[in-house]
């Protein structure tokens, strides 16, 4: 992923964090005949596509000198945070809710991180966060721009493997959109240095039991309003209250894109599918593979269609059993 080092805001080359992260392989697959890619973040070191955010976010924390961070998670965020903190030295807590899985649990913990369950919504975890935020520098994927600037990479390595052109449509999960909102970022260099002519379309894709971002865009709302979040599987995208929303809508709208629902069933089914095609993922991912299928029965002809596999399904053996 360092291969972009040139535009990555870290200034000294003794602070980045690395673990050999990123260049993930670009998989053909292929739904009922129909073509798309995948890129196989799960392959990363923690085992989802975070590491891409927490290898720039930490690095940066180091280079300020940051001796201790919190950071707020529903699982894998915190397990990528806390790798990268053991990694520089760095102390830090990670708040998650009580209902997070307990395989993320168990890897936050291997790390040595302080871990600290919140009884309640997700947003209640990051409240309990935001409190001991106040004595100690807050590490947050959602709000902090560093980790945008890693996420941002998938941009950059897709188009390197697409043989330096851009798809013409990139379907992603959407909770508080760090990967959504990072690719929009790094398509958007690409356009302004003049590598690529057009930002691809940009595909959001939420669970129908937490979809604020969805509604919002049916409505033609500029930004979301909060909903009552029900179970899912896809507990990774299940945000009731986006920190980001504006931007992410923005960023919809500005491509001429979309945000898709999937349901339980479509989830579970995608689940099943991608393991018989030889990849073990998380319902999370699963969710976005839906998606992918929803979006490609009705895509216009000729389109080049990317997506990716979030997370690996080695951090959710509880839940699918």
């Amino acid at each position: 992923m360092w291969r972009y080092r040139e535009t990555i805001p870290i200034h000294r080359e003794a602070s980045i964090l690395s673990m050999n992260e990123g260049f993930t392989p670009l998989e053909e697959i292929t739904f009922d005949g129909l073509r798309a890619f995948v890129k196989l973040d799960y392959l990363f070191p923690t085992g989802s596509y975070k590491d891409r955010g927490a290898t720039v976010l930490m690095s940066k924390m180091k280079e300020w000198g940051v001796q201790e961070v919190v950071e707020d998670s529903s699982g894998n965020a915190g397990c990528a945070v806390a790798a990268y903190c053991a990694k520089a030295g760095i102390g830090c807590e990670i708040f998650v809710p009580q209902t997070t899985s307990s395989e993320k649990t168990v890897q936050i913990r291997a790390y040595g991180a302080t871990l600290r369950k919140v009884r309640g919504s997700r947003e209640r975890t990051a409240e309990a966060a935001w409190k001991a935020a106040s004595r100690i520098p807050y590490a947050s994927h959602c709000w902090n721009p560093f980790f945008l600037h890693g996420t941002k990479t998938f941009a950059f390595e897709v188009w390197e493997q697409m043989d330096w052109k851009a798809p013409d449509v990139l379907v992603l999960p959407v909770g508080h959109g760090t990967l959504f909102l990072g690719v929009s970022i790094g398509f958007e260099e690409l356009r302004e240095a003049g590598m690529i002519k057009r930002i691809p379309r940009l595909v959001g894709v939420q669970s129908a039991s937490c979809a604020p971002l969805y509604r919002a865009f049916k409505k033609g709302w500029t930004e979301p309003r909060f909903v009552e979040k029900k179970e899912t599987l896809a507990e990774g995208i299940a945000i009731a209250e986006p920190v980001r929303g504006r931007q992410i809508l923005e960023a919809v709208r500005r491509t001429n894109g979309e945000i898709l629902v999937v349901t339980e069933v479509e989830i579970r089914t995608a689940l099943k599918e991608m393991g018989r095609k030889g990849h073990f993922i998380e319902p999370t991912a699963a969710a976005t593979i839906a998606g992918l299928k929803k979006y490609l029965r009705k895509r216009r002809k000729g389109e080049t269609v990317v997506s990716t596999l979030t997370g690996t399904g080695l951090k959710s053996i509880g839940k699918m059993l």
